[in-house]
């Protein structure tokens, strides 16, 4: 059977640019092994929003008497919580389900792998196009240690269903997943070790806005175990016990549960990608700035190309690589990419961290205003955070980075000023309503 675009999974990279190729007038047939949706729907973005929004509600209960509001006999139950957030992936995969049946979309349910550089092969039936997208996500990273895959211990997947509360949970990984089911589950009443081998959490965002967010989860009562290198996970009596080396000494911490949050590798087992002569490391799919892979006809997008593991990076991965496909020019700045981490303070970030720009030998200034000199955030008893602008020697910004309630929101005011290469003085003359968090970023600029 002959499309004219074949794309191999219908996560976020997949079956948003499939409803635009169908669009724009392609035959198009998406391939997806399990459920649409990919990670972000069924397994992550989604799954672990609604479990925020649980986790931010108990939260603002326990500090409901300082606003006046006093509360007896809060009980959270977590099987109701999952209950939820299945009814939401469940309402929001029907619409993806219902997007899947748009004139043009061909959809198929299976597993696929290439046959030749133009055929792919799904439960016996073969496939040919003259341009095909992989979008196959990743999958879960383990450490190579003794114990990895033993009983108690769990993945983000688990987790998002367990119907049961661990009384002490150790995860092990001070990334974005790792961060975010560590203020999930505190909130939900677990106590929470951390166990990082980098010497800071959230290692790939700026040390500055890191060490202070572990410092407000250390309030909160989470436990970090930073520049610790796990060895193992063995048995103990009635739990896991997780067995780390710090300054050269071996240590250990026991918990009911353990979360395996080291990170995600590409998913390109199955592909059968060395047959056809598709290159690929460790890392993920070899792409150009276009999605291109190694054969020029096949592009790579998401996840499963290891640039960026984020679901909105893989929607206009995918879009560059449709736009390609049918020759036409965009304006993505794939350099500027927001990224949140919904813990409780939030976390978001674009552009340069101050890190970055010194490793590139960027001479910059950094500009901090802070959440506790805002009216709305002293209203809103958030006091806790700053935005940090990054600018160059031109006085253009070339990064933002804000801890603070709704920081995932405000970043993209930061982030449309950089795709419209501002200046602070612009900024600076943009009009704030009052009060708002958003004034933050604007006293950056005074």
């Amino acid at each position: 059977m002959t499309h004219q675009l074949i794309i191999i999974g219908a996560g976020p990279g997949g079956y948003e640019v499939a409803v635009k190729a169908a669009k724009q007038g392609l035959n198009v047939l998406v391939v997806e092994a399990r459920k649409v949706g990919g990670t972000c729907l069924n397994e992550g973005c989604i799954p672990t929003k609604c479990l925020c929004h649980n986790a931010t509600l108990l939260q603002y209960l326990k500090e409901a008497s300082s606003a006046g509001i006093h509360i007896d006999g809060v009980r959270f139950q977590l099987s109701d919580a999952i209950d939820r957030k299945d009814s939401i992936v469940g309402q929001l995969a029907s619409g993806i389900e219902s997007l899947m049946k748009t004139p043009g979309i061909s959809f198929v349910q299976g597993k696929a792998r290439f046959v030749d550089q133009n055929t792919i092969e799904v439960e016996g039936q073969e496939y040919s196009a003259p341009n095909i997208i992989i979008a196959t996500g990743s999958v879960t990273k383990f450490l190579p240690i003794e114990g990895a895959h033993s009983d108690g211990v769990v993945t983000s997947t688990e987790m998002l269903n367990l119907r049961d509360l661990p009384q002490r949970l150790c995860i092990i990984g001070g990334g974005v997943i790792g961060m975010e089911f560590a203020s999930i589950f505190n909130a939900f009443g677990s106590q929470v070790t951390v166990v990082e081998f980098c010497k800071e959490i959230l290692p790939a965002f700026d040390k500055d806005i890191a060490k202070r967010l572990r410092t407000a989860l250390k309030k909160q009562g989470i436990t970090f175990k930073t520049g610790a290198a796990v060895s193992a996970i063995k048995d103990g009596d009635g739990c896991k016990v997780v067995e780390y080396t710090e300054k050269s000494s071996t240590q250990s911490v026991e918990a009911d549960l353990v979360l395996m949050a080291v990170g995600r590798v590409a998913n390109v087992a199955s592909l059968n990608l060395d047959d056809i002569g598709i290159e690929y490391t460790p890392k993920g799919i070899v792409v150009n700035e276009n999605m291109q892979t190694s054969l020029p006809h096949i592009y790579a997008v998401g996840d499963v190309n290891g640039k960026c593991q984020l679901a909105h990076a893989a929607t206009f991965q995918s879009y560059r690589a449709l736009n390609h496909i049918m020759g036409c020019e965009d304006s993505i700045n794939f350099d500027i990419m927001p990224a949140a981490v919904f813990t409780t303070p939030e976390v978001a970030s674009v552009g340069l961290s101050e890190e970055a720009a010194e490793a590139q030998g960027i001479k910059y200034t950094a500009r901090k205003a802070f959440y506790r000199a805002n009216g709305k955030a002293l209203a809103m008893g958030a006091d806790e955070g700053l935005v940090k602008v990054l600018v160059d020697e031109q006085q253009k910004i070339i990064g933002c980075h804000i801890l603070g309630e709704h920081a995932s929101d405000m970043i993209h005011e930061a982030s449309t000023l950089m795709n419209a290469g501002a200046t602070l003085h612009q900024l600076a003359s943009n009009i704030h309503a009052h009060p708002s968090l958003s004034e933050i970023l604007l006293a950056c600029a005074e």
